[in-house]
């Protein structure tokens, strides 16, 4: 027999570790919109290098209120529902978008 295969899973694991997870990301993106905002002042600053800032920015606070939404579901019940569809594209778009600015940012710079 499998170790752990007759104990009980702890239904509030689950939860925490994917509230863990969100913090992690959360903390990511963080990080990639402040170097972004470092990179578009770093070369004298030009327009593309602005334009592409305040969308990586805009993109990381859509993400954030998502984020900070999801956390506190989390928090909030003993057993959370699961994301639903236009916060996650939201997530996905933001990512995206963050990402495409970064390679903006790096191309001028």
């Amino acid at each position: 027999m499998a170790a752990g295969r007759g104990a009980e899973r702890d239904p509030g694991l689950q939860p925490e570790r994917t509230r863990l997870a969100w913090r992690r990301t959360t903390l990511s993106a963080t990080v990639a919109a402040v170097l972004a905002v470092k990179t578009a002042l770093a070369g004298g600053g030009s327009v593309v290098g602005g334009v592409a800032c305040v969308l990586c920015c805009g993109c990381w606070f859509g993400f954030l209120w998502i984020a900070h939404r999801r956390i506190r579901g989390l928090a909030a019940v003993s057993a959370p529902g699961a994301l639903v569809s236009p916060c996650a594209a939201v997530v996905v778009v933001c990512t995206v978008v963050m990402a495409g600015c970064g390679a903006v940012l790096v191309g001028v710079g």
